[in-house]
């Protein structure tokens, strides 16, 4: 269970704040491409690398063998389900070397924009799954994208599994098999729900969760002060306003903040801001005076220069950068 942490000066906020339910709530999840296939063995597939931006796969029936550049083979069985965060390549097939298809080669049948089944194989033992590629649209994401292992698995079927995560695996694996009408909303949309609980499991659960900025959002003092930056990133902040929010001295608040977070209180605010307002250059069409005021800025080039400082590129450079959603390779 996580740590509830009381708000000092802020009027805005509930009194009492689940640190890790407001992490995950601004997480943002956004699926761009979901592929439920059905393989026979031998078979062998190569998915190139793509940075940014997440993957899953849940077995619903049958087994594979996952290879992940730089880790040991591992087998996914029947009712696992694995998270990857890393943009390397990775290899998924049955009991069999290869040699390996790209992703690109298969025979696809496109159903929607971001859905897609698959058959393929040579006629042999079945193996079916979900494989989905997602991303966050928010800059909590992004941070906890940089925190996040390579790769991890949860069994869903283990005695600690709750129902509910066993129930939606069996009515994910039943709407992917008949695809009803309708099906594979169904399908895509608890198939987030299921990548947020990886998250939350691996934050209330992983030891290397316990430090950095999320350490910090479950600590009584520093967490009020870092939701008070998420939540009003615009505000006139200075060390001493922080401090008073978070209930303590200046001096002794600067150095509670450095050692749980692992960096000074103001630059973090600054990094927080300019990813923000990063978030908004490739995602609206706004302009760069107004998303400048929406993270405290009330001067463009003192923005601009602040910005540079963080990416070493000018706004108006991010700007140019419109990424594209629509392919998965």
């Amino acid at each position: 269970m996580t740590d509830q942490i009381t708000l000092g000066q802020s009027k805005d906020l509930p009194k009492l704040i689940d640190p890790i339910g407001v992490v995950l709530h601004q997480l943002r999840l956004m699926g761009t491409f979901y592929c439920q296939a059905e393989l026979t063995a031998p078979w062998a597939i190569n998915i190139p690398h793509k940075n940014d931006v997440m993957s899953f796969l849940v077995i619903t029936e049958g087994s594979c063998v996952l290879r992940l550049e730089g880790e040991d083979p591992t087998t996914i069985n029947r009712g696992d389900f694995v998270l990857m965060t890393g943009g390397a390549s990775r290899q998924l097939s049955s009991d069999t070397d290869g040699p390996f298809i790209g992703l690109a080669e298969l025979p696809i049948q496109k159903l929607t924009d971001v859905f897609e089944t698959l058959q393929y194989g040579a006629g042999g033992d079945v193996t079916r799954g979900i494989y989905g590629i997602v991303q966050f649209n928010h800059v909590t994401g992004q941070y906890l994208m940089e925190m996040l292992p390579p790769v991890f698995k949860i069994d869903t079927w283990d005695k600690e599994a709750s129902l509910w995560l066993q129930s939606t695996l069996q009515f994910i694996a039943k709407e992917a098999k008949e695809l009803r009408p309708g099906g594979e909303t169904v399908v895509t949309r608890l198939a987030d729900v299921i990548v947020i609980e990886a998250i939350r499991r691996w934050i209330n659960t992983a030891p290397e969760a316990n430090k950095g900025w999320l350490k910090g959002m479950r600590d009584s003092r520093i967490g009020v002060a870092l939701l008070a930056i998420h939540r009003s990133p615009e505000a006139s902040w200075s060390l001493e306003l922080l401090a008073k929010t978070a209930g303590m001295s200046r001096s002794a608040f600067a150095a509670r903040f450095a050692d749980i977070v692992g960096q000074p209180a103001m630059h973090y605010l600054i990094n927080w801001r300019m990813r923000l307002a990063r978030m908004e250059l490739l995602e609206t069409s706004d302009s760069i005076l107004l998303i400048s005021g929406r993270v405290g800025y009330n001067s463009e080039p003192a923005f601009s220069r602040a910005f540079k400082r963080v990416f070493n590129v000018s706004p108006q450079s991010i700007r140019q950068r419109k990424p594209d959603h629509s392919k998965h390779s």
